[in-house]
């Protein structure tokens, strides 16, 4: 018999409050070990406030969240094995920093004050770029790159930490339609030389749903997870988007549409934390 992978994240009843609105709702969600998650659901489901709750940046209502098996308030020095990429992280375009240097920037904590990067530092870091297949611009100054590419250093400032478990929150947010789909693209093929366990924020329903192992599906509530074949259907797509949307394929491509009344509802609705 083999064992079952560990359970890294695990929600239970979880209610969480964002700018005084309820934003998610009877929460009970597990993550295992080594598995690629996508949150799903339009704006204002409370995709990142989930992610927020993951690495305690918000304070509960009620119920529990749980990482690598320890309440999220009481990490401790297990917070070290947390990467997290939010969804408004910024890069001034004209700051005189290369990108390996920008990446050492998520060593920080465990160097500490005072203390300049050692070998092991220099070694994390070399191999955080080559997960993210930045090596041959390491000494390039981070200006003079693309947007995908500056969204790639981000993730390997993250990666840098050589974290158990990677969040990022809306990283497409900056890239055209194209762009977004070939980084999702290359996403998957990094999760696949990771060991890490990695969990993506996203409205893209269509495009994630094609490179992750499992997805929950949010609005406010947890309307469905689990695989992406057997979750995304009719009733769940109802549930996060109203009755007017639909999900269909052409060829291998999954594809989301919802009608202009419904994207307007969403579009104005006072709940928002994304």
């Amino acid at each position: 018999m083999f064992d079952q992978p560990a359970t890294i994240v695990e929600l239970q009843n979880l209610f969480v409050a964002y700018q005084d609105k309820l934003a998610l709702e009877d929460v009970t969600l597990s993550i295992k070990a080594g598995e690629f998650w996508g949150i799903l659901g339009p704006n204002g489901s409370g995709k990142t406030t989930m992610l927020r709750a993951m690495v305690g940046l918000l304070p509960l209502l009620s119920g529990s969240v749980k990482v690598f098996g320890r309440p999220v308030d009481r990490l401790g020095d297990v917070r070290q094995r947390i990467g997290y990429v939010p969804q408004h992280s910024r890069i001034d375009m004209y700051f005189p920093i290369q990108v390996r240097e920008a990446v050492m920037l998520g060593r920080c904590g465990k160097i500490g004050l005072a203390r300049r990067p050692d070998r092991s530092d220099h070694e994390a870091v070399a191999r955080a770029l080559q997960l993210v297949d930045l090596e041959d611009l390491a000494n390039r100054q981070i200006g003079q790159l693309s947007g995908g590419q500056r969204q790639r250093v981000l993730i390997a400032r993250a990666l840098a930490l050589m974290p158990d478990l990677l969040l990022l929150d809306e990283p497409t947010a900056a890239l055209d339609v194209g762009a977004s789909e070939s980084f999702y693209a290359w996403l998957h093929q990094m999760h696949t030389k990771l060991s890490s366990t990695l969990v993506i924020v996203s409205h893209d329903v269509g495009v994630v749903s094609r490179y992750v192992t499992a997805v929950a599906c949010l609005n406010r509530r947890l309307v469905a997870h689990g695989l992406p074949h057997e979750v995304l259907n009719r009733d769940t797509l109802e549930g996060m988007y109203g009755c007017d949307a639909m999900f269909f394929r052409h060829g291998d491509v999954p594809h989301l549409v919802v009608s202009r009344e419904q994207t307007d509802v969403t579009r104005n609705r006072k709940l928002t934390d994304e």
